[in-house]
């Protein structure tokens, strides 16, 4: 199965098959890598990485995917390129393109990832926008798939504010036959037309989608627990009210005993202890938001050896 020359803006760009491969490879690789053995897949090959917005786990696990692979990747600040304001967005794509092999970028407008891959004849990954964060559903389903042997007919429970995090775990979640409930208040439900399109996709694969208000009804039985900060970047007007609406759907000792005795809890961090999730919980047995942090690595190596 080949993926080259692909864009990865969304977890949809991958059909149910094509998601398990890069799944498999990551396995792969993974073990490999354990071993010593870091096959120079993409030696040659350089990544450009744009960054609007800062991220630990992001810009560390694509630099260190590209050099593992045997190729480079080059960091690009907010100031070094002021997307949109010194330089247009398809002038930058187009200059990218003539220099490297693929492009990730980690930005505020989901337009911005589209506008790139749209100009540029590389490769685009979405390395995170207000509307998907698709590399940290790969991690996520690796992580679970390693935990549980398989992905098919698991339950999760998303609670918390239905963002880019929950967008792409609900279409990623779908495409492999998992069932997932997610419990928001009412105002920060997900984007209808995402859950819409993950109900279409779960209908097809055997799982099934539930959108409500009830953080226990969500968790009861799952065997994930997911949750993500009330407050994202950028969002720091809104903090006050946010933290009013999310006071009921906190991932705490109590919530998670309503899920099944095997449950895992995962979080992408980072984490705001306290508001969330409880230190309690993030820090307990159930825990795998470490795994989930490594798996970001093996995945997204999975996913740059295969499109670029």
């Amino acid at each position: 199965m080949t993926l080259k020359g692909r864009d990865f803006l969304s977890v949809d760009d991958l059909s149910p098959e094509e998601l398990r491969h890069v799944l498999d490879v990551a396995t792969d690789l993974k073990r490999r890598s354990k071993a010593g053995d870091r096959p120079p897949l993409l030696a040659g090959r350089v990544l450009a990485m744009i960054f609007e917005k800062p991220s630990l786990r992001t810009r560390v696990t694509f630099e260190t995917g590209m050099w593992e692979l045997g190729g480079h990747a080059i960091y690009l600040a907010p100031q070094d390129i002021q997307l949109g304001a010194r330089e247009s967005v398809p002038d930058v794509a187009r200059n990218l393109e003539r220099w490297v092999q693929g492009i990730m970028a980690r930005t505020f407008a989901h337009r911005t990832v589209q506008l790139l891959a749209e100009y540029a004849h590389v490769p685009v990954i979405n390395g995170l926008s207000d509307i998907e964060h698709p590399c940290q559903t790969l991690g996520d389903l690796l992580t679970i798939r390693e935990r549980f042997g398989h992905l098919d007919g698991l339950r999760a429970a998303w609670v918390g504010d239905g963002n880019n995090v929950c967008h792409s775990l609900l279409l990623g979640a779908a495409k492999v036959g998992m069932h997932v409930a997610v419990a928001t208040p009412p105002r920060y439900a997900p984007e209808p037309a995402i859950v819409a399109r993950a109900r279409e996709i779960a209908s097809a694969a055997g799982g099934r989608i539930e959108v409500g208000t009830d953080a226990r009804a969500a968790a009861r039985g799952a065997d994930v627990i997911y949750t993500d900060v009330w407050v994202s970047m950028g969002q720091e007007a809104e903090r006050d009210a946010k933290i009013k609406a999310f006071s009921d759907f906190q991932v705490n000792a109590a919530l998670v005993s309503q899920a099944a005795s095997r449950a895992v809890v995962l979080h992408c961090l980072p984490a705001h202890r306290g508001e969330e999730i409880s230190d309690e919980v993030l820090d307990g047995p159930q825990s795998l938001v470490l795994d989930q942090a490594e798996n970001r690595l093996h995945a997204q190596k999975a996913l740059l050896s295969l499109i670029l």
